[in-house]
């Protein structure tokens, strides 16, 4: 594997001062260096709220300022989505303004995936009456909607903030939705509850002009489980519960972690921050981003190439000597976590004697109608609190012992697995082609289809196992830290047709061993083939490994022939 949390991808031999400092503000280079900042600095993201209400949702799709309608208007969750009937071969090659249908994608942002029944109906609602029914659970436990009209969104916003629940930096050069444990505050073998952290940054930050105007996208997570449930590895800020030997219970600090086309894993600040000094050390951080980030070019814009260049030493001095003026603490790493899955899903016992009951949805796809099942079986089986997970999976919450396998049969009757097969419990895609203007194949319906083929032919399988689809380069589904991660792409099929199909990855990670996948030199496969592919390289596996010998480690040491 690549990359570990103890060895991070090798740094880049860039130094930051070049080319004007990259656009860092911390270096006086406030001048736009390309079409983005300019967007930026003429107007804040935020403000097209207003220009939304009163002019475009009135004056339709054709009023909208391109810079807003490519731009601005994604810090209020809005995308334009993908065309119908344009294939994957004019992804590269259109102009955005032949891609756009005139309708958006529009994301809900769910801080720590906590929602009341009332809040999910609410989002079921929405969908059935102004998106065609659907409403997409993401793995950043956000819901998304499509074939949303512009003249819709003042209606929408009224509605889900009626409830608590807002599309504000769900989207854009903004500190995006922030991961928590979806079993906060609740599970037997929590370290720490961060639900307090998540709400006071979301209070400070979210909205907030100081932060408005990031180089790119920022994200972060926090979470005190000893699971690991919010790949804390691959964040921009990840909070992760540790218990220091002196301070007890509380929060081991990683930086600069990424996919996309230039993934690298988080590094750890080696420090130790309690509960109450989460929100100020997060605010640090994402100062820093904001200020020697780099603006120059879109593709160095992340933190972690920042991080790469300065190394985790010099992150924190320039954190606690120019930000928050005090020395943190050294701490301990967290611990291996004991159980191979993180994603809660089953039936297990919260610490005040009830249970939560986690439950797969196929490859996260979900709709209205089903959202609005699942609040009246909550409300009837619970107290009315559900979680959505960075797994795109959903939980129950404070169920009596005595209603849990009443629960269990309606959510199965509804096609929710509570005891999944490992490919629908590891089975992740993006939004693909269907609606994605980045997107170069179909990833929902193939990931569906490829589930119910695999359970057809290995129905005896029953290794955890991660299949990570994604239909371009952009990782949006965490290609490179899967079991199988499969990146979209264009393929010659046997007959010399270019057709949809997947670079393969094999043998990535996350946890404390994280890494990413193998590529197998010229492994591609055509979507057609992919469940022959998948089903040989399984029984390959099962023929070939040791005791207890995980799908990962047996790829990193099987020759390029066992792997094809």
């Amino acid at each position: 594997m690549a990359a570990t949390s103890e060895t991070p991808a090798a740094p880049s031999r860039r130094k930051t001062g070049r080319h004007r400092g990259e656009g860092q503000w911390a270096a006086g280079h406030f001048t736009p260096l390309n079409g983005n900042e300019q967007f930026k600095k003429d107007d804040d993201g935020l403000n097209v709220r207003t220009r939304i209400e009163t002019v475009y949702s009135k004056a339709g799709f054709d009023a909208i300022d391109p810079n807003d309608l490519r731009g601005r208007m994604r810090w209020w969750g809005l995308y334009t989505q993908r065309k119908p009937g344009i294939d994957g071969g004019k992804t590269a090659v259109l102009a955005p303004e032949e891609l756009d249908d005139r309708y958006f994608m529009l994301r809900v942002r769910i801080d720590g995936g906590r929602l009341t029944t009332r809040q999910l109906r609410v989002i079921g609602e929405v969908s059935e009456e102004f998106a065609r029914g659907t409403a997409d659970i993401t793995d950043r436990q956000n819901i998304q909607y499509h074939w949303i009209r512009i003249e819709d969104v003042p209606e929408i916003w009224r509605r889900l903030e009626a409830v608590g629940l807002s599309t504000t930096e769900a989207c854009g050069d903004t500190p995006r939705v922030i991961l928590g444990s979806p079993v906060a505050g609740i599970a037997e073998d929590e370290i720490v509850d961060g639900t307090w952290a998540v709400e006071e940054i979301q209070r400070r930050i979210v909205g907030n002009p100081a932060f408005s105007n990031l180089p790119r996208k920022f994200k972060s997570a926090v979470s005190g489980s000893p699971l690991l449930d919010v790949a804390h590895e691959i964040n921009d800020v990840a909070f992760v519960g540790v218990r220091h030997p002196e301070h007890g219970p509380g929060f081991d600090v990683w930086v600069g972690g990424g996919l996309s086309t230039n993934p690298r894993i988080g590094v750890r600040l080696g420090a130790w921050v309690p509960l109450e000094d989460v929100p100020d050390v997060y605010e640090g951080i994402v100062s820093i981003f904001r200020d020697y980030g780099y603006r120059r070019l879109r593709n160095r814009a992340r933190l972690k190439f920042l991080v790469a260049d300065w190394g985790a030493e010099k992150f924190r001095t320039v954190l606690e000597q120019e930000y928050l003026l005090r020395r943190l603490a050294d701490g301990p790493p967290p611990e291996q976590p004991l159980a191979r899955w993180r994603d809660h899903v089953g039936v297990h016992r919260q610490k005040d004697g009830l249970h939560y009951v986690g439950f797969a949805p196929r490859v996260g796809r979900i709709d209205g109608p089903t959202l609005t099942k699942i609040a009246a079986l909550a409300e009837e089986h619970g107290s009315g609190r559900v979680r959505t997970t960075a797994e795109q999976k959903m939980i129950v919450l404070d169920v009596p012992a005595d209603r849990t396998d009443s629960l269990v049969a309606g959510l199965e009757a509804l096609d929710l697995r509570v005891s999944p097969s490992p490919f629908r419990r590891g089975t992740m895609a993006c939004t693909g082609i269907e609606f994605c203007k980045l997107a170069i194949v179909e990833t929902k319906a193939r990931g569906s289809a490829l589930i119910d083929e695999l359970e057809r032919r290995l129905p005896e399988f029953d290794e955890p196992l991660t299949i990570n689809i994604n239909g371009c380069p952009n990782a949006c589904a965490r290609i490179q830290v899967a079991d199988i991660g499969l990146k979209g792409q264009l393929v010659l099929d046997d007959e010399g047709r270019q057709v949809e199909g997947f670079q393969v990855h094999l043998g990535g990670a996350l946890g404390l061993e994280a890494g990413f996948g193998r590529k197998v030199r010229g492994l591609k496969v055509t979507s057609a083939e992919l469940p022959d592919y998948v089903e040989r390289v399984l029984r390959r596996y099962l023929e070939q490994r040791t005791d207890g010998e995980r799908f990962a480690a047996w790829t990193a040491r099987a020759s390029e022939e066992e792997l094809s």
